[in-house]
């Protein structure tokens, strides 16, 4: 049986935080326990060990280790020393945009560049197989050039400074708002 401690008290704001920012990683593909520590380090005045997180929200300290170990291969934690105590204590990233960067970039790895691979080779296998049809190789085709053009503007967006993407963000929002409104076909 899994241990689970009692929860400690948190504001009726930071409680609802958490439990939202827990139900979007689920939707995200991410476990919700993940989550719900990210969103706690996140809005926490100060680092806290795995038994704070544990005891704080109410999950079984295997879960609560487990889930640091995957915030922190994606770079949204890190280890922080604190002097005189030797367990360790851990912090979020809270620059928001680092952290919208750091989960693109995980998400990326593990969903863009896998899909490019399997596009790329279904595209050369389809030239190749002369029992796919034309309609079916021109889709796949098509699925590879939209693919392949995420790609290439999310490795420009990594290039730009952040002043001047945020300037191309609200640009965007006005350039938007000129535009007719429905769907083109």
């Amino acid at each position: 049986m899994t241990e689970i401690t009692a929860k400690r008290k948190l504001p009726a704001v930071v409680e609802r935080f958490i439990l939202h920012w827990g139900d979007m990683g689920d939707e995200w593909g991410v476990n919700r326990s993940v989550s719900q520590i990210h969103g706690l380090l996140y809005l926490a005045e100060a680092p806290m060990t795995a038994e704070d997180i544990a005891d704080t929200l109410g999950m079984a300290r295997s879960n609560v280790s487990n889930s640091i170990k995957e915030l922190l291969s994606w770079g949204l934690i890190r280890r922080v020393p604190i002097l005189g105590d030797r367990r360790d204590h851990f912090e979020a990233e809270t620059d928001i945009w680092e952290v919208a960067a750091k989960i693109a970039a995980g998400r990326k790895e593990r969903e863009i560049d896998p899909a490019l691979a399997a596009l790329r080779a279904c595209v050369t296998d389809a030239a190749d197989d002369p029992a796919i049809s034309p309609l079916a190789s021109k889709r796949l085709k098509e699925m590879l050039t939209f693919t392949e053009l995420v790609d290439r503007w999310y490795t420009q967006m990594l290039n730009v400074p952040r002043p001047r993407l945020v300037a191309l963000i609200r640009l965007g929002e006005k350039i938007v708002s000129f535009l007719p409104t429905g769907r083109a076909k």
